[in-house]
């Protein structure tokens, strides 16, 4: 029998089903940000217009966090931020928030959206091979075929672009992949910083210093002409800011506080797939069987990564 009584059980699972949910609709909701770039793209604005529209208005919902997380710790319910600390941040809301972004709605300029999300699936992968060559930690057996299979995957799916849509495959999946590894970098510089800072506040304080960053090259470049955009810009552009920003970053961190971090990475997987099928529905890309091919060996790849031995 077990030692829990009735009413734990059914609180704990009640827990885990509700950061089931939370894990899988986030991961589906940032991988549909692609699909809104897509869209947003066909009224003519560039990868700037699209990062500076979409950080305008997520950054109320980040401010207001901040406020709530900064008030705690002047209230000393949470640690005070060192200089260094708050210099990390300003870093890490740099290449992990707006260059990676800016990357990534570059390439996708160029290549398919189902594309795009396998590349950005190598992020795991990256950050194996860095932890490996910087902070000398092994890569087992099991894991070099993991690895193999990604970019096998990868492959495939990049080749049957390469048919349809012509040279400029190259270099969006040159952007894209550069967005994928200053993310991998985003996450190992973030590793110890998040155990003092808390996830929250972490979030939270880099989204706020990264729409600061983005709004500023925005201005720089457009000046505040460039906010003179249709309505419909504006509308898809909420729609990235709150439902594939603000809410899926929420989602997944409320995920791994109730299932943990390795079962809210491996539903993760459905990302990429839930992007391919969207992308062929909405934006009539095609979804041939090469393209599924490639997307098992990426899912494949990303399974047993995910269930690696620490």
């Amino acid at each position: 029998m077990s030692s829990l009584p009735v009413s734990a059980e059914t609180v704990k699972a009640k827990e885990f089903w509700i950061g089931f949910l939370l894990a899988g609709l986030g991961a589906v909701l940032f991988s549909a940000k692609a699909i809104v770039v897509k869209l947003t793209y066909r009224y003519g604005v560039d990868a700037l217009t699209i990062i500076g529209f979409r950080m305008m208005l997520s950054l109320p919902f980040f401010v207001a966090v901040g406020i709530v997380q900064a008030r705690k710790a002047r209230q000393g319910k949470l640690p005070r931020l060192t200089a260094r600390e708050s210099l990390q941040i300003v870093f890490l809301g740099f290449i992990g928030y707006y260059l990676s972004s800016y990357l990534d709605f570059l390439g996708l300029q160029y290549i398919t959206a189902g594309l795009e999300r396998l590349i950005l699936f190598l992020s795991p992968t990256f950050v194996l091979l860095i932890s490996a060559l910087y902070l000398k930690r092994p890569i087992a057996g099991r894991q070099w075929f993991a690895l193999c299979m990604a970019y096998l995957g990868v492959i495939l799916v990049f080749v049957q672009d390469l048919s349809l849509s012509g040279d400029n495959v190259m270099l969006g999946s040159m952007f894209v992949l550069g967005s994928a590894l200053t993310y991998s970098l985003y996450i190992i510089s973030s590793g110890e910083l998040i155990k003092h800072v808390g996830a929250t506040r972490l979030v939270a304080y880099a989204m706020s210093v990264s729409a600061v960053i983005s709004m500023i090259h925005f201005l720089s470049v457009h000046s505040w002409q460039g906010l003179i955009q249709p309505l419909a810009v504006y509308e898809l552009s909420l729609l990235h800011a709150v439902v594939h920003t603000v809410a899926p970053t929420f989602m997944i961190m409320w995920s791994v506080a109730r299932i943990g971090a390795p079962m809210t990475s491996q539903l993760g997987l459905l990302g990429p797939v839930s992007v391919l099928f969207l992308a062929g529905w909405i934006l009539d890309e095609p979804v041939t069987l090469l393209q599924l091919v490639g997307t098992a060996f990426v899912l494949a790849g990303a399974v047993v990564l995910g269930r690696r031995k620490a």
